[in-house]
């Protein structure tokens, strides 16, 4: 296996591109709709890298990235966000966020975030 993922997104069809798309690429793959569900999931299964939607209902991403690193402050973290919302982008870089994506994203670019930054992890 090499690594986990955390995919914390409230649109169910990016929820499920990534899942596929990273599972075959042979990560273990965890999935969350809201912050409740994500942080529950880092509590339990200590993922490797979580790709964070910033636009999610009740609980939103920057909120969710706080808590994430109150837990974990080593978690890697990337961000996507269909919003060019650049006082976000820059608060969450400013948490600890290693990159982020504007959707609609291209997903092969997603899939090479993913493996530098899990294989930075494993070293």
């Amino acid at each position: 296996m090499k690594g986990k993922i955390l995919i914390v997104d409230d649109q169910f069809g990016i929820r499920i591109l990534l899942n596929e798309v990273l599972q075959k690429e042979g990560y273990e793959t965890h999935q969350a709709a809201n912050g409740v569900q994500a942080l529950d999931i880092v509590a339990n299964n200590c993922p490797d890298l979580v790709l964070l939607d910033m636009k999610i209902p009740g609980m939103d991403g920057i909120e969710i990235l706080k808590r994430m690193k109150l837990m974990n402050n080593e978690i890697r973290v990337i961000i996507m966000t269909a919003y060019g919302e650049l006082d976000m982008i820059q608060e969450a870089k400013n948490l600890g966020a290693l990159a982020h994506f504007a959707k609609p994203f291209d997903i092969d670019d997603i899939r090479e975030a993913v493996k530098k930054y899990i294989s930075v992890a494993e070293e």
